[in-house]
């Protein structure tokens, strides 16, 4: 059966990325575009790319007639989703791409976003959508919380090892390079190509990026303690793409061993060969992860890296990966697309 999709915050980055998955999956049709600033123009005038697509106009989220929509995608940005999905009908399904969810202590949220949380019972209810972890609370859920894609990132080259018991929680280092779209489709300054193309630089600094909230959650949740990992983010000039960068004390070949065992049946979780390492060329575009592991000339440090595409399995695809689970389609429907080379 098909399901009717609205899309939330169609105009930005991740909104064009859920369309252009939808576009080909088979048992999704999209029935509702908004994009507030854009409302009335075709999806084709904001995003040539999409143009010969039959797609609804863009419209405002007021205007949207949602008695006959199975489930919403709300791609719009943080601290905007929070008013937005609490006017929503209860019985909506709903994937929230924003940061506004993600947490599940108030305070917390309070803490690293700087202004108290206006929807306290809808946070309470929302499952955190790192897939692959969560699957059957994801499969049960009303509202789903998308992760941040670094915190995706980290989480799945870091996660596993901390369950595993391999490696030392007090010493594990994340290293990440950001593709430019991670910071979104507003007009920034330090974004423009004079500004930002021949260099790299870092951001968000000693313990200061908001995505350091999630692995508070997450990393202590598993490790059953406290676990407090450093971690420095940095743009890079490429348009899409997350590369991570993980030293841990531990032996290698254990890491390489538990990363192997816990992903071995995930179909868009792929460990290279111990020794071989991915990069974010290798899956641009996609849904697919890429993890390997080598060993340091210092004994007992490990080295692994992650790699993924921010904009699908970061964001969109994981939200789509979701909301299959949610809407009891098969899990990698609409997903299994190849990476883009070159």
């Amino acid at each position: 059966m098909t399901q009717n999709i609205a899309i939330l915050g169609a105009s930005g980055y991740t909104g064009a990325e859920l369309v252009r998955l939808i576009a080909t999956h088979p048992a999704m049709r999209i029935r509702a575009l908004s994009g507030d600033r854009k409302a009335g123009m075709a999806m084709g005038e904001v995003f040539p790319h999409l143009g010969h697509l039959d797609l609804p106009a863009l419209t405002r989220i007021e205007d949207i007639d949602f008695s006959h929509i199975d489930l919403a995608f709300c791609a719009l940005p943080h601290a905007t989703s929070q008013a937005v999905i609490d006017a929503l009908p209860r019985d909506l399904k709903v994937v929230d791409l924003s940061a506004d969810f993600r947490l599940r202590d108030p305070a917390e949220y309070e803490k690293w976003y700087g202004k108290p949380h206006a929807a306290v019972e809808l946070q309470k209810e929302a499952v955190y959508g790192l897939t692959e972890f969560y699957r059957d609370d994801i499969r049960a859920a009303r509202l789903c919380a998308g992760t941040g894609c670094n915190a995706a990132t980290g989480q799945y080259a870091v996660r596993p090892l901390i369950g595993a018991g391999v490696i030392d929680l007090d010493h594990i280092i994340l290293d990440l390079k950001n593709g430019v779209s991670g910071a979104g489709r507003s007009l920034k300054e330090n974004l423009l190509h004079a500004e930002l193309s021949g260099g790299t630089h870092p951001y968000s600094a000693g313990g200061t990026h908001r995505h350091l909230g999630e692995f508070d959650q997450e990393f202590s949740k598993v490790a059953g303690r406290p676990v407090r990992v450093v971690f420095t983010p940095h743009l890079a000039p490429f348009n899409r793409g997350i590369l991570a960068t993980v030293y841990v004390r531990g032996d290698a070949q254990a890491v390489h061993q538990a990363l192997q065992a816990r992903y071995a049946l995930e179909p868009f979780l792929d460990v290279l060969p111990f020794g071989q390492l991915p990069s974010t060329r290798s899956v641009a575009g996609s849904n697919f992860v890429k993890l390997g592991v080598v060993g340091d000339r210092v004994p007992g440090v490990a080295t692994v890296v992650c790699a993924l595409d921010n904009l699908c399995k970061g964001s969109s695809g994981q939200a789509i990966q979701n909301a299959n689970l949610m809407l009891g389609i098969e899990e990698t429907a609409g997903l299994m697309l190849a990476p883009v080379f070159p």
